[in-house]
C-alpha cells in the first residue's frame, strides 16, 4: 500500500496504540528506526516500537489516541497526539491509580521511502502521572477534626 505520510502516522497511531496490533510495527517502521528523547537516542528498530507499545497498552489498557497535524515537507511531519486513558496497571515505577489521565505527546516523524526511519518525541506524561499521584493521595488523607472534644 502506498500511503501519503500524514495517513501512515495516523494509521500506525491507530493500529498500534489504539488497538494494540504490534504485529504490524514493520509495516510502519524502518528496521533501524531510533527516537530521540529529551535526554537519550534510543535505538532499537521495530523492537522498540513494540516494547513501547506494549509497554503504554499495559498501563493503559483503553487507551484512545487523537491527532493533530502542524506542518510537513518532502520527508518529515509536525504533529501531536493526545492520549486519553484510564491508569489501571504501572508504568515506569508509578503504580496504577485507576484513574483517568490525558496528555500529549509532540512528535517529528522523519521517513525513509514509506517508513518512520527517526522521531522526536516530546511528552508530558510524566508531569501528568505526578500530578495523578498527588490528587490520589490527598483524596485518601483523612480529614482533620474540627474543634475541641464535648
Amino acid at each position: 500500500m502506498n500511503y501519503s505520510a500524514r495517513d501512515l502516522i495516523l494509521n500506525a497511531t491507530y493500529t498500534l496504540f489504539r488497538d494494540g496490533q504490534v504485529d504490524a510495527t514493520s509495516q510502519y517502521f524502518a528496521p533501524d528506526y531510533v527516537v530521540h528523547l529529551t535526554d537519550q537516542d534510543v535505538q532499537g528498530g521495530t523492537s522498540l516500537v513494540r516494547s513501547v507499545v506494549d509497554l503504554y497498552r499495559g498501563a493503559f489498557p483503553d487507551l484512545s489516541v487523537e491527532v493533530q497535524f502542524f506542518l510537513d515537507s518532502s520527508d518529515t511531519v509536525n504533529w501531536q497526539r493526545t492520549m486519553r486513558a484510564t491508569h489501571t496497571g504501572s508504568f515506569k515505577g508509578f503504580p496504577g491509580t485507576g484513574q483517568p489521565i490525558i496528555w500529549r505527546e509532540m512528535v517529528v516523524s522523519r521517513f525513509s521511502g514509506t517508513l518512520i526511519a527517526e522521531e522526536w518525541v516530546v511528552t508530558e506524561l510524566a508531569e501528568r502521572l505526578l500530578l495523578a499521584r498527588k490528587s490520589l493521595s490527598r483524596s485518601l488523607q483523612k480529614p482533620k477534626r474540627q474543634g475541641g472534644d464535648a
